[in-house]
C-alpha cells in the first residue's frame, strides 16, 4: 500500500490538509506501506519557499513522518508534457488552436441557451494543417462523449457522472506548461500511489483524473471522499470557526498529540473511544470507519484532549515547551522551580499558554501585601514551624502542617491562605504544597519573612 500527501505551498498547514495528512499516514502504517509527501509546487507565482517550510515543520511536529525525500512536481513538469504528447501520438489527445475570442463566444453561447459553459470540441477532428498561424495549441484530452464515468468511492459508495457532462479538459496550457489535472495523475502512477484519501471539494477533478488515468492505460488508485471539516454550528470550516494553520494552533498552546487525536475523530470514529493514543490509532485504523457526515472541529473537546495530554506529558518536555513560550531569558534557579512544581501546574492548565500563566508564579518575583494582623500571627506560627522541617518533602510538610493546626487550634485553610498570600500574593495557584515544594525551603521563608 502506498498513501500520498499532496499540499500546494501557497500558504500554511491547514488543519483540513493535516487531518488529511494524518489519515493517509495512518492508513500507510497500520498496512506497513509507504506515506509519500509531494510538494504540488506548479504554481510558481504562487508557490513559496516560506510555505514550503511551514508545511514541513508543520507535518514534523505532528509526528507525521514521510517515507523517502519529499516530491517537488515542478522538477517534473517537461516528463508531463512528453507524456501528453504522446497521448497526441496515440490519437488519445489532440491540438486545440482556439483563440481567446472563440472561446469567449462558446461560453457566451452556452449561456444564452441556460448550459454550462463547454468547449464545443472543434478541434477534436480536425486536421492540424488547418490550423491558423499565430496561435500556439493548447493539448487536449479526448474524453469519452457518450455513457458515464464510474467512481467506486471507498467512502462516498458508487458516484456516477455522465460523460457529457465533462468536456475534452487540457492537459498542456498553450505556454506548454502541464495543468493540474495531468501532473496529478502522472506523479500518482510514477510514485506507485494505490490510495488517495483527500477532502470531498476533489470529487469532481477525481472524474477527469479516471479520464486521464484511462487514456494512458494505467491502473486506478483507490479514493476516498471525506467529507470536509465544518465549525460548530454545521458551516463550512472559517477563520472565524478555527480554519487555521498548524502553526497558529501550536501558539495557542496545543500539544502535537492533542490535535492529531482531535482530527483523527473528526470523519473517523472507534466505538466509542475518545481518547486515542498514537499506537492505538495505528492498530485500528481501517477504511471501514470513515464517515459520510461532515465532521464537527469544537474548541471545547479539543480543550479537555489537551488537558488530558498535558497531565500525562513529561515534567521535562513540559519544561522545554514552556522555556520556547517564555523565552530563554529564565534563570537556571527559576527553571528547577519550575520543574518541581510542574506536576502540580499541569493538573490545573488546559493548554500551554493557561501552563505558562500558572507557571508565572514560580517565576515572577512578586513582593507579597502586607497581611492583616490575625493573618501575621497564624504566619509567625507557621514560620517557626517551617524552619524546623528538615525533610522538605510534599508527604512530610503537610503531615506536619497538618499536626500544626491542630496543635494550635488554628483551621487548616486558614493556614494555607494565608501562606497562599504570602508566597505569591495571589488567591489562585496550584496547591500549597506544591508551592511550598517547588519554591523550596530557603525561598519559601524568605517570602514569609517578607510580609512578617
Amino acid at each position: 500500500m502506498v498513501t500520498r500527501f499532496a499540499p500546494s505551498p501557497t500558504g500554511f498547514l491547514h488543519i483540513g490538509g493535516a487531518r488529511t495528512a494524518l489519515f493517509n499516514w495512518l492508513l500507510a502504517r497500520h498496512h506497513a506501506g509507504k506515506f509519500l509527501l509531494r510538494i504540488e509546487d506548479t504554481d510558481r507565482g504562487r508557490s513559496t519557499q516560506e510555505a514550503v517550510d511551514a508545511i514541513l515543520d508543520g507535518l514534523e511536529w505532528l509526528g507525521i513522518n514521510w517515507d523517502g525525500d519529499p516530491v517537488f512536481q515542478s522538477s517534473r513538469l517537461q516528463h508531463h508534457v512528453e507524456l501528453a504528447k504522446g497521448l497526441v501520438e496515440s490519437g488519445r489527445a489532440y491540438y486545440c488552436y482556439c483563440s481567446e475570442e472563440e472561446l469567449e463566444t462558446m461560453r457566451n453561447e452556452a449561456k444564452s441557451r441556460g448550459e454550462t459553459p463547454k468547449y464545443n470540441r472543434m478541434w477534436r477532428d480536425r486536421d492540424p494543417s488547418e490550423a491558423p498561424v499565430g496561435i500556439s495549441p493548447v493539448i487536449r484530452l479526448k474524453v469519452p462523449i457518450h455513457g458515464e464515468t464510474i467512481l467506486h468511492d471507498i467512502v462516498q459508495g458508487q458516484v456516477t457522472v455522465s460523460n457529457d457532462q465533462l468536456d475534452d479538459m487540457i492537459l498542456v496550457r498553450s505556454d506548454g506548461s502541464p495543468t493540474f489535472m495531468l501532473s496529478v495523475v502522472v506523479d500518482d502512477h510514477d510514485m506507485g500511489v494505490t490510495h488517495v484519501i483527500r477532502g470531498d471539494d476533489h470529487l469532481t477533478n477525481t472524474f477527469r483524473h479516471i479520464q486521464i488515468f484511462n487514456a494512458f492505460g494505467w491502473n486506478l488508485p483507490y479514493y476516498g471522499h471525506i467529507p470536509l471539516i465544518h465549525g460548530t454550528d454545521g458551516a463550512k470550516l472559517s477563520k472565524r470557526h478555527g480554519a487555521l494553520g498548524i502553526d497558529a494552533y501550536r501558539r495557542m498552546g496545543y500539544l502535537p498529540e492533542a490535535i492529531c487525536n482531535c482530527l483523527l475523530r473528526l470523519g473517523w470514529s472507534h466505538k466509542n473511544d475518545e481518547i486515542i493514543s498514537r499506537e492505538q490509532a495505528v492498530g485500528w485504523f481501517t477504511l471501514e470507519n470513515l464517515g459520510k457526515s461532515a465532521a464537527r472541529l469544537d474548541f471545547s473537546r479539543l480543550n479537555n484532549l489537551n488537558g488530558h495530554y498535558l497531565r500525562a506529558a513529561d515534567n521535562v518536555r513540559l519544561l522545554e515547551n514552556l522555556m520556547e513560550i517564555m523565552g530563554n531569558c529564565v534563570s537556571e534557579e527559576k527553571r528547577r522551580r519550575l520543574l518541581r512544581g510542574m506536576t502540580g501546574l499541569k493538573q490545573r492548565a488546559k493548554t500551554l499558554l493557561e501552563l505558562r500563566d500558572l507557571a508565572s508564579i514560580y517565576v515572577d518575583d512578586i513582593v507579597p501585601e502586607k497581611l492583616l494582623q490575625k493573618d501575621q500571627s497564624i504566619l509567625r506560627e507557621t514560620f517557626s514551624r517551617l524552619e524546623s522541617i528538615e525533610d522538605w518533602m510534599e508527604e512530610n510538610l503537610e503531615r506536619q502542617l497538618r499536626i500544626f493546626s491542630s496543635e494550635v487550634a488554628i483551621p487548616f485553610g486558614k493556614i494555607a491562605c494565608a501562606l497562599r498570600n504570602a508566597l505569591t500574593g495571589r488567591e489562585i495557584t496550584p496547591g500549597i504544597f506544591d508551592m511550598l515544594v517547588a519554591f523550596g525551603k530557603e525561598e519559601s521563608l524568605r517570602r514569609i519573612g517578607l510580609t512578617l
